[in-house]
């Protein structure tokens, strides 16, 4: 149970499920709210709820009481809540550290570009253009 935000759909249906029991289409329906990017495939949806279950990260059960067939609703569990919490830590990391270095690349485009760099490049081109001329 590791907390890596390439991961970002596991901590967004722990987000969604801390907030209220919901089945796997409500699920699908949500995530895009959270700022996940692209469509999740509902068969890697369920794929990861089942695997989120089995780690008694959240627990499911079937309700008919809802319209239509019956659904199996998802909830989170202590354990899931706690592995929000981490999530949430590390996100909150990784908010400062992203800040950081926004800042200090905004910083740099004020500041002038260094000659050392440019004329490298300039002497490597001129030296291809020398050889090409022999």
């Amino acid at each position: 149970m590791h907390a890596r935000v390439e991961r970002f759909v596991e901590p967004s249906l722990l987000l969604l499920l801390r907030e209220r029991p919901l089945h796997g289409y409500e699920l699908l329906e949500r995530i895009p709210e959270l700022g996940v990017e692209g469509r999740v495939d509902i068969g890697n949806l369920y794929r990861l709820l089942r695997a989120l279950e089995e780690e008694g990260l959240v627990q499911s059960e079937w309700s008919a009481d809802l319209p239509g067939p019956a659904k199996r609703t998802y909830e989170l569990t202590a354990e899931g809540r706690r592995l929000l919490d981490r999530w949430a830590e590390a996100l909150n990391r990784a908010q400062g550290t992203i800040t950081g270095f926004l800042e200090r690349y905004e910083a740099s485009l004020a500041m002038p570009v260094s000659g050392g760099t440019g004329s490298a490049r300039g002497s490597v081109g001129t030296d291809r253009s020398k050889r090409s001329e022999e």
